[in-house]
């Protein structure tokens, strides 16, 4: 399924938060866990999961360190800082916002079928 990219860009910063949220974590495992959340339909890559990283880590929402997996190779983890913890509040208040009002707006609809336009 193909999610238009305003979408996945509006989503992007409060899903990995509220991954982090649950755990410190590397980028191939926050990869899959939005894989896994969506069922397969959200496939970020790594071009896509790397700058947004970075950019939470410089705005003070996100912590980085080096460690190890495993195997032994050394692979960076990401950690939620007070901060991030607040701006993911933030944006899940927002999200509220907007997802009631697009609800609201879709129930009287006739509903999605597969392969109608959405």
């Amino acid at each position: 399924m193909y999610i238009d990219k305003d979408l996945v860009a509006a989503s992007a910063t409060p899903l990995v938060l509220g991954i982090l949220a649950d755990g410190e974590s590397y980028g191939y495992a926050i990869l899959k866990r939005v894989r896994e959340l969506s069922g397969g339909r959200m496939q970020w890559t790594d071009g896509m999961l790397y700058p947004l990283l970075h950019r939470l880590e410089r705005s003070g929402y996100v912590a980085a360190s080096w460690g190890s997996s495993e195997t032994g190779r050394k692979r960076k983890h990401y950690a939620i800082t007070p901060a991030g913890h607040e701006a993911l509040a933030q944006r899940r208040s927002q999200w509220a916002v907007v997802a009631d009002a697009l609800d609201q707006v879709w129930r009287g609809l006739p509903p999605v079928t597969a392969g109608s336009p959405a």
